[in-house]
């Protein structure tokens, strides 16, 4: 698996990144949902470059204008619920995409040991297209593996696949690197060191479907 992390580089991810950490600023829910829907945005145009166009004509009121447009179909998938803004700002730039939805949590068994549980699982047929399966964050990279297999089990063996995950945890990309096939790329925008007993990414930023979409019960 490859990782790239676009934290590394000057760009206004990086602030949209610092006011969805910032806890001041995530006293306003729309205000973390709208910057995490124009991170999708900016991951889906760089994951555009890595993918496959060919010229085509196109007619214009005045000629004939030769373009490269997409030939690569695309599969958006994103797990529930903090990645559905996410997910949306990955849509606005690849509009003819189809949309695959998986719901993974942590089920806690005894004091701090979980493990992840799916309950509902939709997908389009994936089979030799490109996945681009996004979630808000990566701790142990257990969900997005069960996840991703979940996936080709329902819709079939992706030609490649590109995780999304603003945040990440050094101890998730070890973990994926063992378990994924070479055909995967991480993209990330920031990584951080360290988790605590309960698997949480510090300093990370919380809760992100909490923070989105309000506590839950």
């Amino acid at each position: 698996m490859k990782v790239i992390n676009l934290g590394e580089s000057s760009s206004i991810a990086n602030a949209f990144m610092a006011q969805m950490r910032d806890i001041k600023v995530q006293k306003d829910p729309m205000r973390f949902r709208t910057n995490l829907k124009r991170l999708g945005t900016i991951f889906a145009y760089e994951i555009s470059k890595t993918l496959e166009y060919s010229d085509k004509d196109v007619v214009t009121p005045l000629g004939t204008a030769t373009v490269p447009t997409l030939d690569t179909k695309v599969i958006a998938a994103t797990i529930l619920r903090a990645g559905i803004p996410l997910h949306q700002g990955i849509l606005d730039v690849f509009d003819e995409a189809e949309s695959a939805f998986i719901a993974a949590y942590r089920k806690y068994d005894k004091g701090d040991d979980y493990h992840i549980s799916i309950e509902y699982c939709t997908c389009p047929d994936i089979s030799g297209k490109t996945l681009i399966l996004s979630d808000t964050m990566i701790a142990t990279g257990a969900s997005m593996e069960i996840a991703w297999y979940r996936l080709q089990d329902q819709g079939g063996t992706p030609a490649y696949t590109h995780f999304v995950c603003p945040i990440s945890s050094v101890y998730a990309i070890e973990y994926l690197q063992k378990r994924l096939p070479k055909e995967t790329t991480l993209w990330t925008c920031a990584i951080d060191e360290e988790l605590t007993s309960r698997s949480y990414i510090v300093p990370g930023l919380g809760d992100a479907g909490d923070l989105a979409y309000g506590a839950k019960q």
